[in-house]
């Protein structure tokens, strides 16, 4: 029996989380437009971070945003491009968008400039690459008539181009899936558990008194990970694990009326993208799961169904592996029964089949002609394994590889941190600090002696915020946190 056993178990590890999505995503209801909403588009800023300063995309983007009415628009840019974006703008006669400007392209530092300028309730960080319907909105300020709602994010689809080549439609079809996938996990969780993989910076809501705390700030700014380096990307994932560290629930909302529109690479770049997104996910998944841990009790659902399987979903190793053990339980435990093998793993290989496209009936009805592309989607899952295990080698790297000019400072997105400095942050947070232990984050692997500390405990904020307190403090050497970002005042929190 124990090749029957390990195929069962197997069998339900590796397909109960698609069956139990599947029916959460037929049950799953945005969060309705109430009839009188207490917010509109003017309690709206829209803050855009970009690094050309123009482009057909930027101002497709700015277009799409300006139709929707929100009260102000911040275009943060590098000072190098700062003149670029304001003749744009002169030229599309925009006047209600403002330009701010940063010494270095970085997407934390771009959003940490504008923050302190927004007056709005709510603010919507979005990508310079994406379109937004008129009816966007609304839909997006819904879930924050609800107080205990601190972020809402939204589905999303890639523009296709209008006559591509062969070559453009295979990395068209594999974009689509990636946006597909991610819209039913998100959809699907979402409505288990309240949980969210990643509210996606493509286009995303906050309550801006969330964003203006000084906490929230150092960390976005200096987040700390793993207690070893200092990490300037990945913005996205961090802000979704502060809102669920700090108690604020996360909305999804997947409605054809909120749908935003963006472009992925259709060509072989689409690859270096997986990898930054592969590490990206490493990096956030083993905070989210081993450093900070409250999703094992808040989401414990989102927690099987998506953070696990970063470690766990290696495609083509799990598809060969049930093939192996329906074949190895026949020839040992179902030996009287070995007319009926092939009519077991028949049906297991089109259950198998079947597993790879139902997450994506939306898609293959809004292009029933990618359905003989599916072979292609079969083929890259699999072969998704070596790019993951790549990512997971590379982690520490941070390059994006897919866009001219975002690379040019990469050095300080992620930045080593020795040991004296985190021991310094922790004995200092400890024995010092102004603000509650349970508003500021610190390295559970350096908490030593004081096992009682009633605080949540992660690596986000430790570093930034001791480094910027107490920066004039005797004997204290946080010399990596200032060298950044020399040209910038920090801000005070003493």
């Amino acid at each position: 029996m124990y090749w029957s056993i390990v195929f069962i178990l197997s069998f339900a590890y590796r397909f109960l989380r698609l069956i139990v999505n599947r029916i959460a995503v037929s049950k799953f209801r945005p969060i309705p437009i109430p009839k009188s909403p207490s917010l509109n588009s003017k309690d709206v800023t829209v803050v855009i971070p970009t690094l050309d300063g123009d482009g057909n995309e930027l101002r497709r983007t700015l277009r799409s945003v300006l139709a929707s009415g929100p009260q102000e628009i911040m275009l943060v840019t590098v000072e190098a491009n700062t003149e670029k974006a304001r003749i744009m703008l002169k030229e599309l006669g925009m006047s209600i968008v403002r330009v701010l400007s940063v010494p270095h392209p970085n997407k934390r530092i771009q959003m940490a400039k504008a923050i302190p300028e927004i007056r709005t309730e709510i603010t919507i960080f979005a990508d310079d690459d994406v379109s937004w319907p008129t009816t966007l909105l609304p839909w997006m300020l819904s879930p924050f008539e609800d107080s205990t709602y601190g972020g809402v994010g939204t589905n999303q689809r890639v523009i296709r181009a209008a006559k591509p080549t062969f070559s453009q439609n295979l990395w068209a079809y594999l974009n689509c899936l990636y946006l597909e996938r991610r819209n039913f996990d998100c959809a699907a969780c979402s409505h288990m558990d309240g949980g969210v993989p990643c509210l996606s910076g493509r286009t995303v809501a906050y309550r801006t008194s969330i964003l203006r705390d000084d906490a929230f700030i150092a960390g976005l700014k200096h987040e700390v990970w793993l207690g070893r380096y200092q990490l300037s990307v990945d913005d996205d994932n961090f802000i979704t694990r502060w809102l669920v560290s700090h108690g604020h629930k996360i909305a999804f909302q997947w409605h054809e009326e909120a749908e935003v529109l963006t472009t992925l690479e259709d060509n072989s770049m689409f690859l270096k993208q997986c990898l930054r997104w592969s590490r990206s996910n490493w990096r956030s998944n083993i905070t989210s799961m081993f450093v900070e841990r409250i999703i094992w009790s808040e989401q414990p659902w989102s927690t099987y169904a998506v953070h696990l399987t970063t470690l766990s979903h290696w495609a083509l190793i799990w598809d060969c592996w049930m093939v192996y053990c329906c074949i190895s339980a026949f020839e040992t435990d179902w030996r009287n029964q070995m007319q009926s093998e092939w009519i077991v793993l028949s049906s297991l290989l089109v259950w198998m089949l079947l597993s790879k496209v139902i997450k994506f009936p939306r898609h293959y009805a809004r292009y029933p002609s990618d359905l003989c592309l599916v072979p292609v989607s079969i083929l890259f899952g699999w072969l998704h394994g070596l790019i993951k295990l790549n990512a997971l080698l590379t982690v520490t790297m941070t390059t994006w590889g897919s866009r001219e000019g975002a690379d040019s400072m990469d050095g300080y997105r992620m930045m080593r941190v020795t040991v004296d400095e985190r021991k310094s942050v922790e004995t200092l947070m400890i024995e010092s600090s102004p603000m509650p232990l349970n508003s500021i984050a610190v390295d559970r692997s350096w908490k030593s002696a004081d096992q009682d500390l009633g605080a949540r405990i992660s690596s986000s904020t430790a570093l930034p915020l001791l480094a910027y307190q107490c920066r004039d403090t005797p004997n204290l050497h946080l010399t990596n946190t200032s060298k950044i970002y020399e040209s910038e005042k920090p801000p005070a929190y003493v």
